[in-house]
């Protein structure tokens, strides 16, 4: 038997394999598929102070190694996320990260209050990689000022009662200096990787096809991106905590995330072709584990760090 139990700052999950906030929404969905306490947590869909309808359409396209989305956080707002998504989750034994997202600092800091006391959360993802309204549309993940004040106020507002993990862009120069400014400012983790952005156009009409003419890559096409800011940020902070994503869409795709540092792996796109990709994944993932001759899942992460030390010494 293999121990696959991790930890994200102070929370500790039974299992590594997450979904990824965005594509479960609020676990409902992907309930009637597999049993949401056989997972590492559900990763809630990014919730903001107010009811928001997302982008106009069409906000999806599909391309040859992923897709391509603008939703624009489309959700109820945190008051209908606490009365009726939450207390679900909590009933069916999930455990919960809650992903908030805010167009200020003052609404992540308000949506942080807000989550402080409700019952049943395990941690709070700040997705940061959300455009700053305060500074001409400015990504807060893109700006390390803004990205250390959002985590400053989040910290600030929920006065250390929940772990707090930071979700970063990849869209960015120097991601290690992002890094560890959020950490610097109280972040105890770290989300890697948000989605990359990019663009379709469709030949036959000759515009963009998304309505917001840019929108976020995920996929298979986007897993070498997670593996190289995983394994460089992991490189400059090994004992931060960094819940990996992108692409990922096996248990060999997890392994990789989990070698370069990751100390868990959230699934998003992979659940919409086969929504038990999660629980599969998870499965996965162990035999590979126990196959390499680990005992537990905490002597993986990283280790190919160890490896290339050892291999220059």
């Amino acid at each position: 038997m293999i121990d696959m139990s991790t930890t994200l700052g102070t929370a500790w999950f039974a299992h590594p394999i997450f979904t990824a906030s965005g594509c479960a929404s609020s676990g409902k969905e992907l309930a009637q598929f597999i049993n949401l306490e056989d997972i590492g947590a559900v990763v809630t869909k990014s919730v903001m102070n107010k009811a928001r309808h997302g982008r106009p359409t069409p906000r999806m396209a599909e391309t040859a190694s992923g897709m391509v989305n603008s939703i624009g956080l489309q959700g109820p707002g945190i008051d209908s996320f606490l009365a009726n998504d939450l207390p679900w989750l909590v009933e069916n034994r999930a455990r919960v990260i809650v992903s908030i997202a805010g167009e200020t600092v003052e609404e992540y800091a308000v949506l942080a209050r807000k989550l402080r006391s409700a019952p049943g959360i395990s941690a709070v993802e700040v997705n940061i990689s959300c455009p700053n309204v305060e500074n001409r549309g400015l990504v807060f993940a893109c700006d390390p000022d803004a990205s250390r004040n959002v985590i400053d106020g989040v910290r600030r507002a929920l006065g250390g009662e929940l772990p707090i993990i930071a979700k970063l862009s990849p869209d960015v120069t120097d991601l290690v200096s992002i890094a560890r400014g959020v950490i610097d400012s109280g972040a105890d983790g770290l989300a890697l990787i948000n989605t990359v952005l990019a663009m379709v156009i469709n030949i036959d009409s000759m515009r963009p096809h998304l309505a917001g003419k840019t929108g976020g890559l995920s996929g298979p096409a986007i897993k070498p991106i997670a593996v190289r800011a995983i394994y460089q940020v992991h490189s400059a902070m090994p004992k931060v905590p960094i819940l990996g994503m992108g692409g990922v869409s096996s248990g060999r795709d997890a392994l990789e995330l989990i070698l370069a540092g990751a100390s868990g792996v959230s699934v998003g796109t992979a659940s919409f072709g086969n929504p038990s990709a999660v629980t599969q994944i998870q499965n996965e993932l162990q035999f590979l584990l126990e196959a390499r001759g680990f005992t537990s899942l905490t002597q993986a992460v990283g280790y190919a760090h160890r490896i290339e030390e050892a291999s220059t010494s």
